[in-house]
């Protein structure tokens, strides 16, 4: 990949997790809980949200290295569950804001994709462009929307998971954050078929075909 793809692939990624994690704070605040604004999180200034290491180092050692798989993440928008008016329903609500808002663009992104034949006013070298720019908006969020779906904490999908669960045991559940990340580095690294990067990679090209961008 040449060093204008990694910037540009870079700037979507960022832009991207930056959208997630405002759309977690942005229905929070709807939903009772002002603390990401009184954070001044609720901005899409790049400043407010970059994480040096998971927002830079980690996407660029990833494309660098030829990894099938791309992530990056924001800072983290803060949430006070105990400001949520209706506190596990709310708070399931706030973390699938974010998934959700990636898998929007993604559909926005794919819908310009198929327009694209139809403007034939664009040269051909704009076209191949803009194309470039677009696809990688639909590959990198239905990346982020399906990785922060699956159910291991501290991701998104435990959250909406554990409003299936006990109260008691959907605390236990949650308290598991701490070893999230090192659980989804190990699955991530397993060796077979039935790796969490293979199950990623099937569930990304299911969702490419659903948008109709592979026949």
């Amino acid at each position: 990949m040449d060093i204008l793809s990694i910037i540009i692939v870079l700037a979507i990624l960022l832009f991207s997790a930056i959208l997630h994690e405002v759309a977690h704070g942005f229905v929070a605040e709807r939903l009772g809980d002002p603390t990401a604004r009184l954070a001044g999180r609720l901005t899409l200034n790049p400043k407010a949200h970059i994480d040096p290491l998971m927002s830079i180092l980690l996407p660029l050692i990833l494309m660098i290295s030829g990894s099938p798989i791309i992530l990056g993440a924001a800072k983290p928008v803060p949430i006070d569950p105990f400001n949520l008016r209706d506190g596990r329903k709310d708070l399931g609500l706030v973390s699938l804001a974010g998934p959700l808002t990636n898998i929007v663009l993604a559909i926005l992104a794919s819908f310009l994709i198929k327009i694209i034949p139809f403007l034939g006013f664009i040269p051909f070298e704009l076209s191949s462009f803009i194309y470039f720019i677009l696809a990688q908006m639909v590959h990198l969020n239905l990346l982020l929307g399906i990785f922060n779906l699956i159910p291991i904490p501290p991701l998104d999908g435990s959250k909406i998971i554990s409003l299936l669960l006990p109260h008691k045991l959907a605390n236990s559940y949650l308290s598991l954050g701490s070893l999230g990340f090192f659980i989804i580095l190990l699955l991530l690294l397993s060796p077979g078929d039935f790796s969490l990067g293979n199950l990623i990679n099937s569930l990304l090209m299911f969702s490419k075909q659903l948008l109709g961008l592979y026949s």
